[in-house]
């Protein structure tokens, strides 16, 4: 680990300061980054990231018009034991890192982090910590039908913004529908095990890359650096893996 780099990466223990990560070399020239973002719809510095994602990928278009890049949100569980119906948040939270001041502490942290990019977290309106197995679902229904960017960014909105429960398959259907997918689809989808089996299989894989903190980005299938870090690095880090870095 190397440097404070103005973010942090969130694991199953909670979120600490990120530092880059060197994962791999570039490894000759890309026309197109295929990057995947390892995420949780609960995880409050993902959403900071996916702002600072998108800076990234528009500063390389700029750059170096040549590369274009596709995005694919994959799915990651901070909390993998939580109940199906989740849990009261000031008890879970007030568990997992010792008080509830301490929670608090940790939401003015990233309140204040998100504020610099246009991000308003709401941590007052978060009564509950939910499961997220099918929002996780919805996001690869929403793959299927080109709307994921708009439905990772819906859930975040509903969750840290709204303050609603993204575990209720209700607050599910709105988001997906606020998207443009069609409500009745994710409703029935919901009501049965339809994604669950690759959703758990996508969380395996995370698993067997050793990943334990998000957001982790991979390019072509490989982690390239892990956490929100600043938007130049972001750049950096995606044009070394393009193999276009900056002369």
């Amino acid at each position: 680990m190397s440097d404070v780099l103005g973010g942090a990466v969130c694991g199953v223990d909670g979120c600490t300061q990120a530092a880059l990560d060197h994962f791999r070399p570039a490894s000759g020239a890309k026309a197109t980054l295929a990057i995947e973002v390892i995420s949780d719809a609960i995880c409050p510095w993902c959403w900071i990231a996916k702002r600072r994602l998108n800076r990234a990928i528009a500063a390389i278009a700029t750059i170096a018009p040549d590369v274009t890049a596709s995005v694919t949100w994959r799915p990651f569980e901070l909390n993998p034991e939580m109940p199906k119906a989740g849990a009261d948040r000031r008890a879970y939270r007030s568990a997992k890192f010792g008080s509830w001041q301490r929670s608090q502490a940790l939401d003015a942290q990233v309140a204040a982090a998100g504020r610099l990019d246009g991000l308003v977290f709401n941590h007052d309106k978060m009564a509950r910590t939910p499961n997220t197995v099918d929002a996780h679902r919805l996001i690869r229904l929403a793959g299927q039908q080109g709307k994921q960017d708009d439905v990772v960014e819906g859930l975040f909105a509903a969750y840290f913004n709204e303050g609603r429960d993204v575990g209720d398959s209700t607050v599910l259907a709105d988001v997906g529908a606020s998207a443009g997918l069609d409500r009745a689809r994710i409703l029935a989808m919901l009501a049965s095990d339809e994604g669950l089996a690759e959703v758990r299989s996508e969380l395996q894989r995370a698993v067997n890359l050793r990943v334990s903190g998000v957001p982790t980005v991979l390019v072509d299938g490989i982690p390239v650096f892990s956490g929100a870090i600043r938007a130049d690095l972001m750049e950096a880090e995606l044009r070394k893996a393009a193999g276009h870095a900056r002369s």
